[in-house]
């Protein structure tokens, strides 16, 4: 009985060391992912099966290449590619270019990070908002801790009196409204 006992503890720890010890590929795999991880954050993942997010959505229409532009200068991509949900009013070129004239280069600027992140907040509300369920009147209170209101007037929909929802878009994270004005936060 002590054999086979003695001969079970050794067929035990031969299994076991087997089971833990790890190739030189796969001690390589895990580094590379822990190093992948570091290097990035969510906007890294990978996904090409998945319906996309509001930064893929938004990298992916040549209509929003400024505000792309803009929040990756504020570096916001990776709190806007996680789960969310997210609800993002997002102008387009045009309405960037409403503004006066060197407004959207200064604010691209190092210097301007925070200015510009208040700026991109104000135009993002935590949740799911989808025009059916918009008030006349209704007030969300955004990121930057401001609020925006929303008009709703002859089926029409509008953000502070004065940006036009002209679509909207769904993302696996959240809404994307798409408005012709840039919101700007109240002093």
């Amino acid at each position: 009985m002590t054999k086979t006992v003695f001969f079970s503890l050794l067929c035990l720890i031969i299994v076991s060391w087997g089971c833990n010890s790890t190739t030189p590929d796969q001690t390589q795999a895990v580094t590379g992912i822990r190093e992948s991880n570091v290097q990035a954050g969510q906007s890294g993942v990978k996904d090409e099966i998945s319906n996309p997010n509001i930064v893929q959505v938004a990298v992916s229409s040549k209509d929003h290449s400024t505000l792309v532009a803009a929040v990756k200068a504020a570096s916001l991509v990776d709190a806007l590619s996680n789960a969310g949900p997210f609800t993002v009013f997002a102008p387009t070129n045009a309405a960037f270019e409403k503004l006066p004239a060197g407004t959207v280069e200064s604010l691209l600027k190092p210097e301007k990070k925070d200015a510009l992140s208040n700026i991109l907040e104000y135009h993002v509300y935590v949740g799911v908002v989808k025009t059916d369920a918009m008030r006349d009147g209704q007030n969300l209170g955004q990121v930057n801790g401001k609020n925006i209101t929303i008009n709703v007037k002859d089926g029409k929909y509008m953000v502070n009196g004065k940006a036009n929802i002209i679509a909207s878009i769904p993302a696996s994270n959240g809404m994307i409204h798409i408005i012709d004005e840039v919101l700007l936060p109240p002093e």
